[in-house]
């Protein structure tokens, strides 16, 4: 079965490039525009990983990042940054409210498809996803 990847960003060409991507490395892609469509995409879709842009209306990255966290259903649900902040306070923010990978755009798409590999294979070696959402994993 195809890991579900949910691709978020209010720039449209860079979601549209992320799911380009991953596609093509054999993932299924979903994705959502701002903050709010994340979180009920999270919902509806369970991912197994998110990559998230910070600057999106309605409900920020870090945000989003911060409910997911939270949320004992989303706690360990990996999600990656993927923004144009770089300074030293969003990146340590970033890994402050918990995210797995902080990359900065613009972004190589190789260096991107690497991370999701190797977070996604460390969720494979323990045989179940990392996260659960409405009470089973599926």
């Amino acid at each position: 079965m195809k890991k579900k990847i949910l691709a978020v960003d209010d720039e449209r060409h860079i979601v549209r490039l992320v799911q380009v991507n991953l596609e093509r490395a054999g993932y299924e892609v979903v994705t959502a525009f701002d903050g709010r469509e994340a979180l009920e995409k999270v919902a509806s879709e369970k991912p197994d990983l998110v990559v998230l842009d910070v600057m999106m209306p309605y409900m920020d990255g870090f945000e989003v990042l911060t409910t997911l966290k939270k949320n004992q259903a989303t706690r360990d649900l990996p999600v990656i940054m993927l923004t144009a902040k770089a300074q030293d306070a969003d990146v340590f923010l970033g890994w402050k409210t918990g995210v797995d990978c902080y990359l900065t755009k613009p972004f190589n798409p190789m260096e991107l498809l690497s991370f999701v590999k190797r977070i996604l294979s460390d969720q494979d070696e323990t045989g179940e996803k990392r996260y659960d959402i409405g009470g089973a994993n599926t």
